[in-house]
Formats: structure tokens, sequence, C-alpha cells
């Protein structure tokens, strides 16, 4: 982990952002103040309807498995699984134990997931039996001590007397390991702390606007936003869970108007695949009334028509490494809230280095990378990180994200690895050389675009030629290219380096033109 500044320490801890209490203590208080909360699973394949009380006293239970089994303080737990009740039930068990949780994509393939099992060697695995292309690989857990399968056997490890209390653990060190996609093959684990997290949950709630309603909530809990939208803010709110395991626009819709849903941003293609859908009409914008973009890329062309029809956009902007670094009040000024991605936030500090990449740290910011090479070429000894992304700063201190030194898209708030795709792409016949960029989308921010260079006397593939070719070597499907071009050579560098930041300004300029 990387070496916190003792000063950043001390001036956390005086301004109350880093305290004692544990993410469990977090969750207790919570629950205890708030038994009666509806928490509701609106699934096809696995519905569930009760309320906090009821999901607390199967957490409580699965906690009391789990110690009889040798679980506790500082041991791993892994899940993977869709947003069903029993991802909160581990979730929040986890944390009572005061175990370091590890929440996992519930549409990661075998290569993520045996990458993870690895790299984090967990003492309890919890996935479920089957959802969509998901399905349980019972030989990637072999060496896992405690495994559970929800749809076959996760009762069994539930006690039948739930845990009391919470299990003492040190704040400052791990509660959560998050997975994202990034410049890298493999997912990066990132590092939080009870404190960092504890801070980004009261950060992030402080945000929101007190009249936002019953959030529908979409996005995988696997994913480090999708995990603190379902599992801490609500409880630390004492506001209702409603969780969808699939994204259908026409569902959201409909549940709008039978349960009075709202659904208050994300990635912008939660909101435009609502707009987009032909059921939609007017009458479904007072549950639209807010919309929280960031995740990914936020095209001025998304702001402005949700503008029009009356929808308050504010912008935020972070990572799973620094989740919120600077954000739009929703009471901010319109050109603030429409076309930057806000100013920081309280706690947080930013600087611009000589080639405009973003600099940051703050109460909020992870305590580093399961890979030490990857913590020691993020994170310098002052304490701040390397974002790998480029911005500007206006008179106001408000930022707007201009390009990326880091080769990942945020499709959808999907990060995908453009090294990932370019790995696979060489693969096929013909291809000498292959970059992957972002290019931008309306609904879904952005999307991969495959440039290829080929050998002699080879033609072009057609897409979906690539796209069977990715599917056999086991490519998430997510992250198959939904463009592909060919070019003689690529602009390089004096050193032959490909010029990424000029195929995504080529690319970002035919979609100007192109509106």
């Amino acid at each position: 982990m990387r070496t916190i500044p003792p000063e950043l320490v001390e001036r956390y801890e005086a301004e109350g952002w880093w305290t004692e209490e544990t993410i469990g203590d977090l969750l207790a208080r919570g629950l205890r103040e708030a038994p009666d909360v509806e928490f509701r699973v609106h699934s096809a394949v696995r519905p569930w309807s009760g309320t906090f009380r009821d999901v607390e006293l199967v957490a409580r239970r699965l906690a009391a498995g789990l110690r009889e089994r040798g679980v506790g303080p500082g041991d791993t737990v892994v899940f993977q699984l869709p947003n069903w009740m029993e991802a909160a039930a581990v979730f929040w068990a986890s944390s009572l134990l005061g175990a370091v949780v590890v929440p996992v994509v519930h549409f990661y393939g075998r290569k993520e997931l045996g990458y993870i099992l690895d790299t984090v060697r967990p003492r309890v695995f919890i996935g479920a039996e089957g959802f969509g292309r998901m399905e349980f690989q019972a030989d990637l857990c072999a060496g896992v001590p405690v495994v559970g399968v929800v749809g076959r056997d996760f009762d069994d490890l539930l006690a039948d007397e739930p845990l009391e209390g919470v299990l003492a653990t040190d704040p400052s060190g791990p509660a959560l390991i998050a997975f994202t996609s990034g410049t890298t093959s493999d997912p990066k684990g990132v590092v939080h702390s009870h404190r960092t997290l504890g801070h980004e949950t009261r950060q992030l709630a402080g945000l929101y606007p007190p009249d936002r309603g019953k959030q529908l909530t979409s996005a995988p809990v696997g994913h480090f936003i999708g995990m603190v939208n379902a599992f801490l803010i609500p409880v630390l709110d004492g506001t209702p869970v409603n969780l969808a395991d699939v994204w259908d626009p026409a569902r959201a819709l409909s549940l709008m108007m039978s349960d009075g849903l709202t659904v208050g941003g994300g990635a912008t293609y939660y909101v435009t695949s609502l707009l987009d859908h032909p059921d939609f009409t007017r009458e479904y914008l007072p549950y639209m009334r807010y919309a929280g973009l960031g995740g990914s890329s936020v095209p001025s062309a998304v702001t402005d028509r949700l503008d029009g029809l009356g929808i308050t956009v504010f912008r935020s902007y972070g990572s799973t490494e620094h989740p919120s670094i600077t954000g739009s009040r929703y009471t901010a000024p319109a050109g603030k809230r429409l076309y930057t991605d806000g100013d920081v936030l309280p706690g947080v500090e930013v600087r611009l280095a000589e080639d405009g990449e973003i600099l940051s740290r703050g109460p909020e910011l992870c305590l580093g990378y399961t890979d030490p090479a990857l913590t020691e070429a993020a994170f310098d000894e002052e304490g701040w990180y390397r974002t790998g992304d480029i911005g500007v700063l206006d008179e106001d201190g408000y930022l707007t994200i201009t390009d990326r030194k880091s080769d990942i898209i945020i499709r959808g708030g999907e990060n995908i690895s453009a090294l990932e795709v370019e790995e696979a792409l060489l693969a096929l016949p013909g291809v000498a050389e292959a970059a992957v960029v972002a290019v931008p989308d309306e609904r879904l921010g952005e999307h991969a675009a495959a440039v290829v260079r080929l050998r002699p006397g080879h033609s072009l593939p057609s897409l979906e030629e690539v796209r069977v070719h990715l599917e056999g070597v086991g490519l998430a499907r997510q992250k198959w290219p939904e463009e592909l071009h060919e070019v003689a050579d690529f602009p390089r560098t004096a050193s032959g380096k490909v010029q990424k930041f000029v195929l995504r300004r080529d690319f970002r300029d035919i979609a100007v033109c192109s509106a």
C-alpha cells in the first residue's frame, strides 16, 4: 500500500473526514435506525421483496455461519452475484465480520474471475449457479475454503442464530478490493479502507438532491459505484433500495408508473436509453427530474437534450481509485452543470501537471493496488494520484476533462482495457498492428473503435468475423469493438509509438462534423 503523508492523516482526522467508524459500524447504525425501510429486487428470475430488517437477518445469519467456519476480521470474501438480495447479504455480512469484501461484476468471465481469485486468495467465495451467460465455475474455486452458490447451497451457510454486534477491526485497514479494468490486460485490484470508503459514502450522498425519490439501481453491484449506491448510501440515508438485475428500459419505464421509481443518472446510457425507447412520453419526466452523470464521457449533446426536457443535469468526475474528485451540485449554475465536470469536493485537492494531467488527493483516495508496481507508478510520496486524464480548470475552479492519457474506454460506465482488446485482435490472421480507442457515443458516452494495419496481401475482415474471433478467445462481449477501420499506417511519435490522442481527436472531429 502507498504511504499516506502524516500531515494528511492528521488533517483528515481533524476535519472529521476520517473517523474511527468501520463500514460494519456504519451499516449496523443505519440498519438499527431504519429497520422497516423497503428493499426490493425487480427480477424475472429471482424477485424479492422485504425490508432492511429482513436482509439484515440473512446477513447476520450468514456472518455467524462464516464465523463458525473460521472467517473473521481481515479475511477476504469474494462474491460474484447479480443485483440480488443475496449480494447485499454477503456485503453486509462481510462488513459486520470486519472482513475484506471483494465484489466482482457478474458478467466478468472465466479469465477475469480466475485472475481475481488467484490475486486475493479468498477465504470465502459466493457465486450464482447461473445467470445469463454467467455460470458457476467449480474448478476455479477448488482452493477456496468456504464456497456457497445461490440457487444451490447458499442457505447451508446460514447459522440458526444471527451474529450479534460488529467485530472490531482497524478502520484504517482494508475494507474493500474493487477490481476494475484499465491500461493493463488484467483487472486492477483497488484497495479501499473503512475510512476512505466511509468518507466516499458520505461525500456521494451529499451530492444527491434530497427529493430524488425512490431510486432504481441497475448499475451492477460488482462495480464500485453500483455497490455504494445499492448497499451503503441507502442505509446511511434510510432510503428504499430497489434493484434490477438487468437494465431493461421498457421495464424501468413500467416501474416508474407502477411503483413510483425514479432514474437519477449514472452513465449516460441509463438515461438516453429511456428517452430513446418507443414507449417513452413526457408523462415519464416527473420520474426523471435529475440526472447525475458520470462514469464515462458526457457529451454536451446529451446534457443539452436533457436540459431541454427540463431535467436537472449535474456532472461528476472520479474513478474507482479516487471515486469523487469533482462534482457539480444540482443547484449550480446551468453552464457549470451542463458543460463541466464540477469543482473539487470537500477535502479533495486537484492540480494539473505540465502536460495537463490531473493529479488528485483526498480522504476518499484508495490505499493503492494489489499490485505494488501499479501503486508505485500511480502515487507519489506527497500523496498525489496520477489520474491519467487530461483536463482544464476554469476561473471558478471547475474542471473539464479534455482527453485521456490512460488507455481505457469507458463504455456505459464499464472500463475496457484497450491493451486487452488489441492483444486479442493481433491474433487475427493478417493483422500486423492494432489500436483501440474511445469514440464518442451519445447513448453510452463512448465505445471502442478498432483501427488495424494489415499485412500485405490481406483484406480487412468484417466486424462480424472479428466478433466471432473475440468470442472464441474468451473476451467479454462488452469489450468487443463497435467500429473497425483500416489504415496504411498510424500517426506515430519520433520513437515510433502510436499517437492514440491523434486517433481519438480525429474520431471526435468526425463525430462533431456528422452532428
